[in-house]
């Protein structure tokens, strides 16, 4: 299976869609390599990144059910890396 690293880069407008978010990012949790939550208090925003390694498809799916919640936008950075094709990059 191929598989593709990303970053998710989430924006909650709405403090209370927090616990909807954990969910999706839980069902998930597979793919996720890391993620870092900043609570912006000033602005009252929560920044929240998120780097996975999944198929495209769960990718996709999952940026898509994050972003039909209200108060809530993300966008989705992919690398050009896609592993399991048999020519792994080493580092």
């Amino acid at each position: 299976m191929q598989t593709r690293v990303a970053v998710m880069s989430i924006l909650l407008n709405d403090c209370a869609r927090a616990g909807e978010v954990n969910s999706l990012l839980h069902a998930y949790n597979e793919y996720v390599i890391g993620r870092m939550g900043i609570p912006y208090r000033q602005k009252g925003i929560y920044i929240i990144s998120v780097a996975v390694d999944a198929p495209p498809d769960a990718i996709s799916a999952l940026s898509g059910k994050i972003g039909r919640l209200s108060g809530v936008s993300i966008k989705t950075a992919y690398s050009n890396f896609v592993s399991g094709d048999g020519h792994e990059a080493p580092c």
